[in-house]
């Protein structure tokens, strides 16, 4: 593994200007794509990406960015609130979509004539939450294709090491976070804010703010806050924790961060498929 991934960095001016070079490198080197797609969750990884988007097209005015809030019966008042406090500040293009309906049909249909009643347990928690992402990313992928764009993803190195995505469902086109640590998510993100802060810029300031504070959940229902998911009280112990074991400790070989991490090794192998070797051997 990388040694820049077996640390926590703070060094988040640097992170900041690389971020913008790449990401305007990437537009320029692409110069048919007219729209940066994101789904606005009320979280501080949606929020840092949105604020990031919006920074790399002050350079791409040919570029819109576009945001939705695409809530599913079970986000709150409180995470739609910050998704729009967001949009607001940062998008060209924003407003709310419900996809209830969407959801609800689609899952209705899954489950017809199947004769289950698992409607509280953990296992269909986590199947309904798989497929309220995988309509949230069909509508933001919809969008894309028609805004000749492409999907930002939210996702950080910390979720990727976890499992804690959907496969084929909450990934996009283009991540700036995907190799940033959680710890380090919420160290760029206040930065950010310190620096809109400084430039008296209230809505941007006010918008990262509340996503930073609030307690980080999936939306999608499964448990109240992803702590409930990986037994920590914060993501730097989770960070801490991954890190130790990464660096070869033996200690935490049981901790429920460590044992997510190891079953959730597929995914980080999707999809896996018979080699071209394989297919030929034992001529």
């Amino acid at each position: 593994m990388n040694n820049l991934m077996l640390s926590i960095r703070t060094d988040y001016e640097r992170i900041f200007t690389n971020i913008l070079k790449c990401g305007r490198g990437y537009l320029r080197e692409n110069p048919n794509l007219k729209s940066l797609i994101i789904g606005l969750s009320g979280g501080v990884d949606s929020a840092l990406t949105c604020a990031l988007a919006s920074e790399v097209l002050k350079e791409i005015p040919n570029v819109k960015l576009i945001g939705r809030s695409i809530p599913i019966e079970s986000n709150t008042e409180s995470e739609i609130l910050r998704a729009k406090k967001i949009g607001d500040a940062f998008c060209d293009d924003f407003y709310q979509k419900d996809l209830t309906e969407a959801y609800r049909n689609l899952y209705q249909e899954t489950i017809a004539g199947s004769g289950r009643n698992m409607m509280d347990s953990d296992s269909e928690k986590i199947r309904r939450g798989n497929i309220k992402a995988r309509v949230r990313m069909i509508y933001l992928f919809d969008l894309a294709h028609f805004e000749k764009g492409m999907v930002l993803s939210t996702d950080n190195y910390t979720e990727l090491l976890l499992g804690f995505w959907t496969l084929h469902g909450d990934v996009g086109n283009y991540g700036f976070l995907q190799y940033l640590w959680k710890t380090e998510v919420y160290g760029l993100a206040k930065y950010l804010m310190e620096k809109y802060k400084k430039e008296h810029e209230k809505l941007k300031t006010e918008a990262l703010k509340v996503s930073i504070d609030a307690v980080p959940t999936d939306g999608l229902g499964i448990t109240g806050s992803d702590f409930d998911q990986i037994g920590v009280t914060d993501y730097e112990a989770a960070d801490r924790i991954l890190l130790g074991y990464l660096n070869g400790s033996v200690g935490t070989l049981d901790h429920p961060v460590i044992l997510r991490h190891s079953i959730s090794e597929f995914k980080r192998n999707d999809p896996q498929s018979i080699s071209r070797e394989a297919l030929f051997s034992g001529g």
